[in-house]
């Protein structure tokens, strides 16, 4: 037997005593005519517009999932270090985009989103300063000097490496 490229099997037997020879050619009635292929291709670049829209819908709602997944953990764990009203601002803007994530309007989540962004982008300053002012007053004066120093020094040491020239000792 045989397989060629494009699947067919071909079979052959031959009886050694008479000397007699079968052939056999088996294809496959699965595959796809010329016209619906044809077909396919056409409704393919149809729908490419759609594809498209959809493409961007999905990542927009992906987007826009992320942020509130981000914003909610962000709030759970430093929401007692924002205002009590920038707290409430972010928290209608979550549920403002939440309810245009199921819909099918592109521009109303990304605008939405682009909202949840501004809003929480107070609470992020706040953490972080927060935790610049807690790095700070955590150590000793002598820590912060070295923190600071330590970056300049390192680039300092980068500039005066030099390599070591060796030669490998065989003993017998």
């Amino acid at each position: 037997f045989d397989i060629d490229a494009n699947g067919i099997l071909h079979v052959s037997a031959k009886d050694k005593a008479t000397g007699k020879e079968n052939k056999i050619t088996i294809k496959a009635n699965s595959g796809l005519s010329e016209d619906e292929i044809n077909k396919m291709v056409a409704d393919a670049e149809a729908n490419a517009e759609d594809d498209k829209k959809r493409v961007e819908l999905v990542q927009a709602c992906n987007t826009a999932e992320a942020m509130v997944h981000s914003v909610k953990k962000s709030l759970a764990e430093h929401g007692d270090k924002v205002e009590p009203d920038e707290k409430t601002k972010i928290e209608e803007a979550v549920k403002e985009l939440e309810a245009v994530m199921s819909g099918e309007d592109k521009d109303a989540i990304e605008a939405k989103t682009d909202n949840l962004m501004k809003a929480s982008q107070k609470l992020g300053e706040k953490v972080y300063a927060q935790s610049a002012q807690d790095g700070a007053g955590a150590g000793s004066p002598d820590a912060g000097a070295s923190a600071s120093g330590g970056s300049s020094g390192s680039k300092a040491d980068a500039e005066d490496v030099v390599d070591a020239d060796f030669k490998e000792v065989k003993r017998d």
